[in-house]
């Protein structure tokens, strides 16, 4: 497997040090085919037209986190923008200190295109856009880019636009924006495209300042933003994309907020937003947020304190953990289990390979006397999680390779002589246990 170190080098720091990287996860996904398929399903039905909504729910360290960055990756190689974000003491859904705001701040600067997957592609999107209107008109008329004939013909393809617009709520304000810009880059003045620029990412804090530079009395809130993610949806499918996905992860930051009321008018947004998906009031939007069990299932602080979600999320009567439906709009994730471990770790040490140049000892007997030592733990079953197996295997390729002289089976110990052989099941029991 050849890869480059700049990915290699981010794999693995981001791994050891308990994140999910953002470039080279094809490289590392191992498992989840069931979950990734599920919400595959969601993005066509997006891509056709329709909104998608989903949770992920995972322990911290289960994978969630990794899962909805695989996904944010699959789905720019299928043609969507994508908008990504964690919730923070500073940034809700909703709050009285301009919190959702900042939400929305943080989700339009993270926006990634396949040709800028590292995020703030709202410049590119935009002149993709004029691109693709340019492309359209220079097609169906015989007519110099340069000429005015050219100009009125654009105009007329920027007035349907505005017209489709319009329709939607604050739809007209965005789409005087967008002619506003498309005027702007066409006579090259760089300093008012940087000010629409300015306005999409929701920095203008009075209308005043909005009306000197722009000449529009309007600008994004907190209790508005959501709408206008509705409208970049409908915008990117003009612009040539198939939709926009927004991955939202953290809700724990909201189960935290020690006061009930400002709780619930966080969990109201969800409600409102997972509404707008399954009623058909979105288009061209899908939406996947994570949390923790706890976060979500907590009846007290969690999702399901607010009555209207719990009803609406809660997993039914024939459902268990054995036999899960996939197109609930909840995905509970189950632990990775040793075939897959043991595949995951396989390819780190690959990696790891790689981006130090060197031959690895270490043999694929070591990498399983190795997963089975982390999963003989006490309670292991239950609370070991991908994150910890793999920040110690790290760890573990790490000292083999700064210390030549070093053995897996001297690291592993006593440990890997129990996990190498075969034992019965009352040796098992018993494997932790020093006397």
């Amino acid at each position: 497997m050849k890869i480059p170190k700049r990915i290699a080098s981010a794999i693995i720091n981001s791994l050891k040090g308990g994140v999910v990287p953002r470039v080279g996860l094809q490289y590392i996904t191992v498992g989840r085919r069931t979950e990734i398929e599920a919400l595959l399903h969601d993005v066509d039905i997006v891509a056709d037209g329709g909104a998608a909504f989903r949770f992920i729910v995972g322990k911290y360290g289960s994978g969630k986190s990794f899962l909805m960055q695989t996904v944010r990756t699959y789905v720019m190689d299928r043609g969507f923008a994508v908008v990504d974000c964690d919730l923070s003491p500073e940034r809700r859904l909703q709050g009285t200190k301009g919190q959702g705001l900042a939400t929305y701040k943080e989700l339009v600067q993270n926006m990634s295109v396949r040709m800028r997957p590292e995020g703030g592609a709202l410049n590119l999107v935009l002149e993709k856009w004029i691109s693709t209107l340019q492309s359209g008109v220079a097609v169906s008329a015989d007519a110099a880019p340069e000429s005015a004939e050219f100009r009125r013909l654009m105009n007329a393809e920027i007035h349907k636009t505005v017209n489709s617009l319009s329709q939607m709520v604050h739809g007209f304000d965005f789409a005087r924006l967008l002619t506003l810009y498309y005027n702007a880059y066409m006579d090259g003045d760089d300093e008012l495209c940087a000010r629409v620029i300015k306005w999409f990412r929701g920095e203008y804090s009075t209308k005043s300042e909005a009306k000197s530079e722009l000449g529009v009395n309007i600008i994004i809130t907190d209790e508005d933003w959501y709408e206008y993610l509705k409208l970049f949806a409908a915008f990117l499918k003009m612009a040539g994309y198939s939709g926009l996905i927004i991955f939202i992860d953290e809700l724990v930051n909201i189960y935290k907020i020690p006061n009930s009321i400002t709780r619930q008018y966080n969990y109201e947004k969800i409600l409102t937003m997972y509404n707008d998906a399954l009623q058909g009031k979105a288009h061209y939007l899908g939406v996947i947020m994570g949390g923790t069990p706890q976060c979500i299932e907590d009846t007290r602080r969690g999702v399901y304190s607010y009555e209207a979600l719990r009803s609406r999320l809660e997993q039914g009567r024939f459902g268990s953990d054995e036999v899960k439906d996939m197109l609930a709009p909840v995905i509970k994730l189950s632990p990775l289990n040793g075939e897959e471990l043991t595949v995951l770790c396989e390819k780190l040490k690959e990696i790891h390979c790689e981006l130090f140049g060197y031959q690895s000892n270490v043999t694929s007997q070591d990498i399983v006397a190795f997963i089975k030592i982390e999963l003989g733990r006490i309670g292991a079953e239950r609370n070991i999680t991908p994150r910890e197996v793999i920040r110690d295997f790290i760890e573990l390729l790490n000292i083999l390779h700064q210390n030549p002289t070093a053995s897996v089976k001297g690291l592993l110990g006593e440990g890997f002589e129990f996990a190498s052989a075969d034992q019965d099941d009352e040796q098992d029991e018993f494997a932790e246990f020093v006397l």
